[in-house]
């Protein structure tokens, strides 16, 4: 299961069926669970550690140093779930101690060819981004969330569950959960209704989380009002509070 030509070092701890191709390099401190499979030419740095059933495939660089000019080698993590895959040249860095000193990635997602997770990001589960799409330091990518193709996040984002930025995006602010965003300049364009339904959704929750969107984004109303206004649509809706939770939480201002 360990190709010969690998280079695994000894303070390394793999479980007893992954699988590492040839030429990868594991350093110390790397952590991986049953299941996992490495491809050739993959470089994995610790402090990382890597859950069950995972798909690395070549050339990608895992847990290395972040690109933060302030980093002085201080002893920071990477923590990736199960069940990722992880196309090639993907790139995924440590934390930094002006964070939680923790770059964190949930389960069942996808990073497709040459995406970045830099430094301090935290991800949900079933994740998936497109070729080329990168995340600044310390964003927040919720569950289900897409980015299209080489879609950029500004750092300090938060991006909402169940969201949707088309291909080319340019996100610099925070795009609130179920909503649909694309163009240049990048503006919101609807609910993620498509993806709504395809995650079991019901007819129901869709109309309220579209009454909602009209309410931030037709009715020219400061945030808190809006939010105010929007639960009385049905305060009692679990995706309505989660939208307004998040609306109140925002870092940078949402996209409008």
């Amino acid at each position: 299961m360990i190709d010969p030509t690998s280079i695994i070092d000894k303070r390394a701890e793999l479980a007893g069926d992954v699988t590492v191709g040839p030429y990868s390099v594991i350093g110390p401190d790397v952590k991986i669970d049953s299941g996992t499979v490495i491809g050739s030419h993959v470089v994995i740095k610790g402090p990382t550690s890597i859950g069950k059933d995972n798909r690395i495939f070549q050339f990608c660089s895992i847990g290395e140093d972040p690109q933060d000019k302030k980093y002085a080698a201080e002893v920071t993590r990477l923590e990736i779930g199960d069940r990722n895959t992880i196309r090639e040249f993907a790139t995924m860095h440590r934390g930094t101690l002006q964070d939680q000193g923790l770059t964190r990635i949930g389960n069942d997602n996808l990073f497709m060819a040459y995406t970045h997770v830099a430094h301090d990001c935290v991800i949900g589960d079933h994740v998936v981004m497109a070729n080329g799409a990168s995340l600044a330091g310390h964003v927040s990518l919720n569950s289900h969330a897409i980015l299209g193709g080489f879609t950029l996040v500004h750092q300090f984002t938060k991006i909402g569950q169940h969201s949707f930025a088309a291909m080319g995006s340019a996100i610099t602010q925070d795009v609130p959960p179920f909503v649909m965003v694309g163009g240049k300049p990048t503006k919101p364009h609807g609910i993620n209704a498509v993806g709504m339904e395809r995650n079991g959704f019901s007819p129901e929750d869709i109309r309220l989380i579209r009454k909602a969107y009209k309410i931030i984004y037709k009715m020219n109303l400061r945030l808190e009002e809006a939010i105010e206004e929007m639960l009385t649509l049905d305060g009692g809706n679990a995706n309505l509070a989660e939208l307004a939770d998040f609306l109140r939480h925002v870092s940078r201002g949402i996209l409008r």
